[in-house]
This record gives C-alpha cells, structure tokens and sequence, in this order.
C-alpha cells in the first residue's frame, strides 16, 4: 500500500528549508549547503541539465553530412560514408561546452568541417576548422566573444584554424622605355626611367591572414619609342600586391624617356630622362621613396645628348656635352637571401657620330644608343629603364625591363597554395616566393 504526503516545503528542526516547491521549480537546500549523493547511487539525467559540467553524451550515432550540435552534449561522428559538418550553436554563454568524437576511427578518410555559425574559434571566424586525423576526440569550451570556442583537447592536431602569421615583401615595377629622336634633326632621346620600388624587408612586416589570397601584379615593361619621327617610350607597369587584412602595396611604373616632337621625359616611379628638344629641365619626375628623377638634356653641337632615366638608388645623369647622361643607379637588396641590384636607369642617346652614349644604372638600365644604333632593353624582372635611341628608323629604343614581386614567409607557415608558377625556394628558416608574372598566394 502506497501512501502520499502533500508538502511545498520540507524545513529542518532549525527551519531550514530542505525541499522547496514555487511554480514548477524544485529547490534542493540552500545557499551554502553540501548535498551528498550516497556511495553507489546513480544521478540520472534524462532531460536537459544546465550548470552542470558533465557532459549529455547522446546515444544516436551521427552519419549524416550535417548537424547542429547543442552546448553541453557530446556526439558520436561516424564519417565511414562521408563528410560531417557540424555547426555550432549561434549563440554561447562563458563555459558552454562541446564534445564530438571518432565513433569509427574514420575522420582521416573522411574529415569533420566546423561551421563556426559567425562565433569566433580560436580568435577567429574563417576559415572554418577541419578535423581529419583518424581517432579523434575533440573537446571545445566557450570563453567569451573575443577568442570564442576553444580546444580544451583536440589530439593532434596543432593549428584548426589557420593563424595569421607575418610576411615580408619586396617590389619592383616594369621600367619605362627609352626615348627616340632623330639624326637628321640633331635630337636624341632621353633613357626610360626604372620602375619603382617598395619593401618592408628588415622592417615592419605585414600580417597575412591565414587562408586568405593574396593577389599578385607584376608590372609590364615600358614600350620602345618606334613610330617616326620618334617620341618617347612608354610607361612601365605598375606592381601591385593586395589582399585581405593588408592595405595595398602599389609599385609605380617607370616613366618613359623623353622623345622627339618636344615629349618630356615622363613621370613614375623612377623619372624618363630628358630628349634633346626639353633640354635641361625636360626630365619626368620620380616618386620617393620609389625612385628617383632622370637627368636633363643638352641642347649643345656637336652630339645633342639626351639625360639618363632615374634609378631607385640616384637620379639620371645629365647629358654632357660629349655624350648622353647615365642611367641612375639602382639599389641592392638581398630578400632571396643573396644580394641583386634592381632598378637601374636607362642611357640617354646622341644624334651624332662620334660622342658617347650614356651607360645603363646599374640594376637592369639598359645603354643608350650610338648614332644611328638602336637602344638596350632594361634587363627582365628587374625593372631597368631602356636605353634611348636617335634613330626612327629600325633602330628602335630599348624597352624597359619587366618587374618582380617576391613574398618573404617563415617556412613553418607556408602553405604551398600558389597560381602564376613563382619560384619557391629557401633561405634559412624562410620559403621566398619570387614572381616575375603575376598570379596568387594563398596564405
């Protein structure tokens, strides 16, 4: 026989309550009270405990390719048929906490992605998480909105989400073209000017963002001036690297020597060097701290000279009376682990037998051209200015060189992910990626 006692409240001999029974809630004790569970007896949970730090586990084994988990519970991730993604829940207190694990030993075949569902993980929102190591037990715990989940234990794995790590740079734009003039006038044309340079190497390094791509332009070459009666050369192209979290790193072209029909020599990241015709003022300007001014012309007999183009380590020379001016020098850097000198100058040119063209920067400027001879090229990936010409005929100027952009990465973090087919090598702890055509980094 069964009997039933009616109580709200159950109260000690000190009128303590024990048990406590208002609107549907049971109160067990009071603040400051140890309840003990006997040796041998079992507290049981069949609905949904909160403030408790035990996890729920469920007894159903998850295969399909998609769940939404639940703080407090544990899973059991079978993958034998495919993928799972698990998203986590879109809200999260201090403390909530998740456990899902192997069932199968197969997450190695196939993985388990975490869907993150806009809370932070580890610190960050992207990329999401991906678990693929066969046997793993994963056991994340919420810590608040500014690192959000975290691994309390997740086997072997080192890094889920991608760390943003640091870079260093290094950037040089294609060469401007060399100027034209021509013989019968007496007008030589002024060298093109070297593209412009920028890096952070031994600086300040930026951050790339991991799993983020990063966009990769390396700058074209300045055309040669070859349309009579001559003119100037063309503009080199700009070398341009963006992407997420960096702001972006603009190279500028190299400005195009100065030609006949009274073209100055143009601005950019180095300046053209003047042509005869613009005399000594007539040189493009440069753009610190890329580069540097070209050199001015001689409007003198008997070899009407034209100025070198500027270079990233000195302005172009001025013409002198016997010959063209030099190319502005470049400037060394050793990012690859070696030391290159790029950015250098091109020559300006005579209209006249007998005097001497200007010699190319050092960096990749390619030399003037004798008397109806034709101008050097700037060298390739280095971003030299061309060498001037005086002729309209066939013999042209030389154009600029092309640019090169390379990327400086702790080893340890890079992640071979690339488009454009860069040269990768090594240098000491460090991956360089060098690009002389433009394509990606997936960081």
């Amino acid at each position: 026989m069964s009997s039933i006692i009616k109580v709200d409240t159950v109260q000690d001999q000190d009128g303590n309550n024990i048990i406590n029974e208002n609107a549907n809630t049971i109160t067990i004790g009071a603040s400051g009270d140890t309840i003990t569970i006997p040796s041998g007896a079992t507290l049981a949970n069949n609905g949904t405990a909160t403030g408790f730090a035990s996890i729920a586990w469920q007894s159903s084994i998850v295969t399909a390719a998609t769940i939404t988990v639940e703080s407090g519970k544990g899973y059991w991730l079978d993958t034998s048929s495919n993928a799972i993604t698990v998203t986590l829940p879109g809200s999260a207190a201090v403390g909530d906490r998740l456990i899902f694990t192997d069932y199968a030993r197969n997450w190695g075949t196939n993985a388990v992605t975490i869907n993150q569902n806009s809370l932070n993980f580890q610190g960050n929102t992207t990329p999401n998480p991906v678990y693929d190591t066969a046997g793993q037990s994963v056991d994340i715990v919420y810590s608040g909105a500014t690192q959000g989940w975290i691994p309390n234990s997740d086997g072997a794995v080192v890094f889920e989400t991608n760390p943003n790590y640091s870079a260093e740079y290094f950037m040089v734009a294609g060469g401007g073209g060399g100027g034209m003039g021509v013989p019968a006038g007496g007008s030589a044309g002024g060298g093109g000017g070297a593209g412009g340079v920028l890096t952070n190497f031994g600086g300040t390094a930026i951050t790339l963002v991991g799993g983020a791509t990063y966009t990769v332009t390396v700058g074209s070459a300045g055309a040669q001036s070859n349309s009579p009666p001559g003119g100037a050369g063309g503009d080199g192209g700009d070398s341009i690297l963006s992407g997420s979290g960096i702001s972006t790193v603009t190279a500028l072209g190299g400005g195009g020597g100065g030609g006949q029909g009274a073209e100055a020599g143009r601005d950019g990241g180095s300046g053209g060097g003047a042509a005869r015709e613009e005399g000594p003022t007539g040189y493009g300007s440069g753009t610190a701290p890329q580069g540097n001014r070209g050199g001015g012309a001689n409007v003198a007999a008997p070899y009407y000279p034209g100025g070198g183009g500027g270079g990233k380590g000195a302005v172009g020379q001025d013409a002198q009376s016997g010959g063209g001016g030099n190319g502005g020098a470049g400037e060394a850097n050793s990012i690859t682990g070696s030391s290159v000198t790029y950015a250098g100058g091109g020559g300006g040119a005579i209209a006249v037998s007998g005097g001497s063209p200007g010699s190319g920067g050092s960096g990749g400027g390619g030399a003037g051209a004798p008397y109806d001879g034709r101008g050097v090229a700037g060298t390739a990936n280095t971003g030299g200015g061309g060498g001037a010409s005086a002729n309209s005929g066939s013999d042209n100027s030389g154009a600029g060189g092309t640019g090169v952009v390379i990327l400086r990465v702790a080893t340890s973090f890079y992640s071979g992910t690339t488009t454009g087919s860069p040269t990768v090598t090594t240098d000491g702890s460090d991956t360089v990626i060098k690009f002389t055509g433009s394509g990606s980094y997936t960081a």
